[in-house]
């Protein structure tokens, strides 16, 4: 028989023992398990996150990847499009994710005008974005066009995710957010691209507003996972921007997007009683004060 003071030593040290084994459990996710998650058919989740809160919910829930998008720009800072957003700014709301997770994959985007056109500023803005944030890898838009940029930042060890179809940070270039890729022509040349983005070493590719059945082509013609945003359920995985989920955003409503809150009206609904509350006299009450 255990004396209470051996009784309360054995209990404490049985919850170490499970924190830590808990702890342990806790894999995380990298570039070679999504690749194994493609290969046995697991689809892969994944939503954008921009400050330490939330992006502690998204990992506890157990999202996959969490993209630090430069569409912090439309959704945080209430831009029109996600072009004004800096390095710096990205970086400061990388570290404020990478500082909540546990298990996840964190993914940065690179922000416009931080690699177009000179590798070198590719690879120092990618280098500075693994260096201050902790992520784990990086994300831009385009194909061949970016090659040069994309094998300079791979070369660095610095792991890729790439973007095709629609991609956002060329809008004035198209002049529109209308689906990408509905023409022979142009559905060719993005699967050229997106075996191009395979063979030079990015590890999963995102595909944006293009066709299901393009999608599930190229899908099924690459190695590396296929992350998916309209496009189709036939890819390895599908991304949304979390304020679109969860409806904080509410004019936005292309047809790929599935609200699966609506927290814009529950949010308001709260912050109106709360103010009626304050009004009335109502808050605080005898219980909520010392």
């Amino acid at each position: 028989m255990l004396t209470p003071l051996k009784s309360i030593i054995h209990k404490f040290t049985h919850n170490i023992i499970s924190m830590s084994s808990a702890q342990s459990e806790i894999k995380r996710v990298t570039t070679q398990k999504l690749r194994e998650m493609k290969d046995r058919g697991e689809k892969i989740s994944m939503l954008t996150g921009y400050d330490f809160s939330m992006a502690k919910i998204l990992d506890d829930a157990g999202i996959d990847i969490i993209l630090v998008g430069d569409s912090a720009s439309n959704v945080m800072a209430g831009h029109e499009t996600t072009l004004p957003i800096t390095l710096d700014q990205m970086i400061y709301h990388a570290q404020s994710v990478v500082r909540a997770i546990k298990r996840c994959f964190v993914v940065v985007d690179l922000p416009f005008g931080s690699y177009q056109g000179n590798s070198r500023e590719a690879l120092n803005s990618s280098i500075r974005i693994m260096k201050e944030t902790g992520g784990h890898g990086i994300k831009l838009e385009g194909g061949k066009e970016v090659g040069e940029s994309i094998i300079r930042i791979l070369t660095a060890g610095i792991p890729v995710m790439g973007h095709l179809g629609l991609t956002p940070q060329s809008i004035y270039k198209f002049g529109t957010y209308t689906v990408r890729a509905k023409e022979e022509e142009e559905a060719e040349r993005l699967m050229e691209d997106a075996k191009y983005l395979e063979s030079i070493g990015c590890f999963a590719l995102v595909l944006e507003k293009i066709p299901a059945t393009l999608a599930k082509k190229v899908s099924e013609s690459i190695s590396i996972p296929v992350i998916g945003i309209g496009a189709g359920p036939h890819v390895d995985g599908q991304v949304l921007v979390t304020h679109d989920m969860l409806g904080i955003t509410h004019e936005f409503q292309p047809r790929f997007l599935r609200r699966y809150m609506n927290l814009y009206d529950d949010i308001k609904a709260a912050t109106q009683q709360y103010i009626s509350d304050i009004k009335n006299k109502d808050f605080p009450n005898e219980k909520e004060q010392y």
